[in-house]
């Protein structure tokens, strides 16, 4: 009896020792693969000696052998090559390094993994041939290489995968013909070689495998045909999609025995012929794709059977006929894509009645009539395209999901709905090319995600305020309008602009400095216009430019200089305006030629133009003294000048105001309410400049082009009224070059306003307190004479002595010039 206690005793010693052996042989291997490759620290600090190997991040282990049998180390930020130690994890069920920066070879000895089921390293930079030795792992049910760059699959590495399920090697670099061993996989159920370069056809035996439920071959160069019963043997497939490849031939009516499938997509391939009959009795089918072929014919009407069905695309094929009204019955579609067909007829009401509908693609078609009321009714649609059809009527109030609308060049007429401020997902409005007139609606500054507004080719005639104020905007395209009035100065707070075309309208005014803050702008374009005044020195800070074209302008003085620091541009256009002086040579202009400058009279130098005339003076020593001489008494003479002129000027402004001006308050045109309400777009809030104790005061943008700053009592306001009489009595005869001009009134019973003029260039305090606008000492000096000018007028130069109570940084306004206005 002792003898036998002893010997179990033993027996248990010796497998104590055995365990600690195999489990201390993991942890060696796993010590290996640590010192072997970088990993990031939180694994690097966990896998020690002082914790033991199966509490160790990403390790699992087996709890009645104590061995490794799961290794998952997926995400983990690990860079270098595999090390061959792995090999030595021979209880290893499923290994997953995915989503790391691994490369190099994969060892051979991983092929001693004999028991290894899964295994992932999708997503890292492993290349050249898918090893051979894969074979070895005959248990491999799950082989995942994804997101690398292997270029070949050896008929070795995978003849003996025979309890293999699932195979995908997507967006590789496999090259060559279509490996042929994959027909041996009989247990394959997975085969996903998507976005790689495989050549020739797909081999029948591929459609032998009877266990085969997904295959995704999309993104190719696979030529051929389809065999004509192709779900002969595959029963249970769900998914086919090939699409983007080479193939050809009609679309085989044996489809309909895939009586399991819910997607066939076969899009952009060579296939002919009609939608054949057959598949319309896949009832399981929820995704068609047959866009891009050569199909024809019409669109049946019993495609309505197939009632699960959540995408149909059938875009850029030969389609004709009408679009069948049974569509209506399809009552699970998310997805609608007739783009670029033949269709023609009117759009069928029924459509509305798609409740779930998100997407509708119906544009380059040859479609007429109404846009039916009951498609603006269905609230999940978020994109939206229609353009190039025939249609001839308004733009209805849109569903609020909407995320893109496009109706380009579909004949459309008459505004863009005020509603379409109430979509607040919208990102992409795309109208070119209709006959829409009136304003943009104000309604724009609601639209907060919009990054695309192309609106050109149409009639609109006014930009409102509130277009400047979306900050996320990508794309603007307002060309080919009747557009009025001048670049307001919110222009440079379009932060994320690329693209700007306002070429062909009748914008006046100036180009303002505010420009240059658009330093993500790539396109600029204000050709055949009447801006006036210099180009901006500005320009030289919109670092991104790869074109301008200011062309067909009134443009004026010189080409800045600071331009030859856009090293970025390529095309450069300001021709028939009248610049004058040096044509910058440096930088950007070395490659322009002489069209770019054409039309300036005034233009010289450069590359292109003949050199500019300059004058040599040699100054003797007399001509240098007498040059002093002139220069002192010109100084002197100035000096004098100023204190004449300032006496004088204080003698003229205690004169009375005939004296300022020789003629009597001119009293000018009343402005109705109507108008006022129109030029403030409702006095909507995208205009309002400022409030004060009495009222408030906005922009407005009149009819003729006018712009005015309208200042509104508020008569609820106690003492409102009075000042409000008070105000007109005084201001209307008030005449003064640093006061605001009173340009006209407009009263009623319940209404009463101020028209001043507009300045735009805002408050003093404004400028004293921004980042990007900058006054130096001098115009700070002639601002602070402005005033003063300004407060002795009021004092001593009208009849009535006017007393301003509140001066202050934010009453003081500078104009054009700068100068300080009250």
């Amino acid at each position: 009896m002792e003898k036998f206690v002893c010997v179990i005793f033993q027996l248990v010693c010796f497998l104590v020792a055995c365990i600690a052996t195999n489990i201390s042989t993991d942890q060696s291997a796993l010590l290996a693969f640590k010192h072997g490759v970088t990993l990031n620290s939180l694994i690097s600090q966990n896998w020690s000696s002082q914790v033991t190997v199966c509490d160790w991040i990403g390790v699992t282990c087996d709890p009645h052998h104590h061995r490794v049998t799961a290794l998952n180390v997926s995400n983990m930020d690990i860079y270098g090559s595999i090390p061959p130690h792995l090999g030595n994890l021979s209880f290893l069920v499923s290994l997953d390094m995915s989503r790391n920066n691994l490369q190099g070879d994969l060892p051979q000895d991983l092929s001693h993994l004999r028991i290894l089921k899964v295994m992932n390293l999708g997503f890292n930079n492993f290349n050249g041939e898918i090893p051979t030795w894969f074979g070895f792992c005959s248990e491999l049910q799950m082989l995942i290489l994804d997101n690398n760059s292997f270029t070949n699959i050896p008929s070795a590495s995978i003849s003996n995968l025979s309890m293999l399920e699932i195979l995908s090697v997507r967006y590789n670099h496999l090259q060559g013909n279509f490996p042929k061993d994959i027909g041996n996989l009989q247990s394959l159920k997975e085969l996903i070689l998507f976005k790689n370069q495989l050549t020739g056809s797909i081999p029948f035996s591929i459609f032998n495998i009877s266990s085969l439920e997904n295959l995704d071959l999309t993104h190719n160069q696979l030529s051929g045909s389809l065999p004509v019963d192709i779900c002969h043997r595959l029963q249970r497939i769900k998914s086919i999609s090939i699409i983007s490849n080479q193939l050809s031939g009609y679309i085989p009516p044996g489809l309909s025995n895939c009586t399991e499938l819910y997607e066939l997509s076969s899009s952009y391939n060579i296939f002919t012929g009609t939608i054949p009959p057959e598949i319309l009795n896949l009832d399981r089918l929820e995704s068609l794709n047959l866009g891009g072929n050569n199909l024809q014919g019409t669109i049946p009407a019993e495609i309505a059977t197939l009632r699960n069905l959540q995408q149909l695309q059938l875009e850029n094929n030969h389609f004709v006929g009408s679009i069948p009204r049974t569509i209506s019955n399809l009552s699970s579609l998310l997805l609608l894509n007739f783009n670029t067909n033949n269709l023609s007829g009117v759009m069928p009401r029924e459509v509305g009645n798609l409740h779930k509908l998100e997407i509708l693609f119906w544009q380059f078609n040859q479609l007429s009539g109404s846009i039916p009321e009951e498609l603006f009714n269905i609230s999940t649609l978020r994109r939206m395209s229609l353009g190039y059809n025939n249609l001839s009527d308004s733009i209805g109030n849109l569903s609020t999901s909407m995320e893109i609308f496009d109706l380009s060049l579909s004949e459309i007429r008459g505004q863009i709905p005020l509603g379409i401020g109430n979509l607040s997902n919208l990102s992409t409005l795309s109208l070119f090319g209709n006959d829409l007139t009136g304003s943009v609606p104000t309604t724009f500054c609601d639209l907060h995600t919009l990054q695309g507004l192309i609106l050109d080719n149409n009639r609109f005639n006014n930009i409102p305020i509130s277009l400047w104020s979306l900050k996320d905007l990508l794309v603007r395209d307002l060309s080919n309008n009747s557009l009025i009035g001048s670049l307001p100065p919110d222009f440079g707070n379009l932060n994320a602009i690329t693209y700007v075309d306002l070429s062909r309208n009748h914008l006046s005014g100036s180009i303002l400095t505010t420009i240059g803050d658009l330093q993500r702008l790539l396109y600029l374009s204000l050709a055949y216009n009447e801006l006036q005044g210099s180009i901006p020195e500005s320009l030289g800070k919109m670092i991104s430019l790869e074109s301008v074209n200011l062309s067909n302008n009134i443009l004026s003085n010189t080409i800045p200089k600071s331009s030859e620091l856009l090293w970025y541009l390529k095309n450069f256009n300001v021709s028939f305006n009248r610049l004058e002086g040096e044509i910058p040579s440096k930088g950007p202009y070395l490659n322009f030629t002489s069209q770019s400058f054409m039309g300036n009279g005034g233009l010289c130098g450069g590359l292109v133009f003949q050199p500019c005339m300059t004058r040599a003076f040699h100054h003797s020593r007399r001509s240098k003294l007498l040059l002093i001489i002139l220069v002192s008494l010109g100084a002197a003479v100035m000096v004098l000048g100023s204190i004449v002129v300032f006496m004088l000027r204080r003698h003229w402004n205690r004169t009375i105001l005939t004296q300022v001006e020789s003629f009597a308050a001119t009293t000018l045109a009343r402005i109705s309410y109507i108008e006022i309400e129109r030029a403030t777009q409702g006095f909507d809030q995208c205009n309002l400049l400022g409030t004060g104790g009495f009222g408030s005061v906005y922009k407005g943008m009149f009819a003729n082009g006018m712009t005015l700053a309208i200042k509104v009592f508020n008569l609820q306001v106690g003492g409102a009224l009075k000042s409000s009489d008070a105000e007109c009595e005084v201001l209307r005869n008030l005449r003064h070059r640093n006061l605001t001009k009173v340009i006209s009134s407009c009263t009623n019973l319940d209404f009463k306003a101020l028209f001043l003029e507009y300045i735009p260039n805002g408050s003093l305090e404004l400028w004293l307190h921004s980042d990007d606008r900058f006054l130096n000492m001098i115009q700070r000096l002639d601002i602070m004479i402005d005033v003063a000018f300004a407060l002795e007028y009021l004092h001593h130069g009208y009849e009535t002595v006017v007393v301003h109570s509140d001066l202050k940084p934010s009453n003081v306004l500078l104009d054009e010039k700068l100068v300080g206005r009250r």
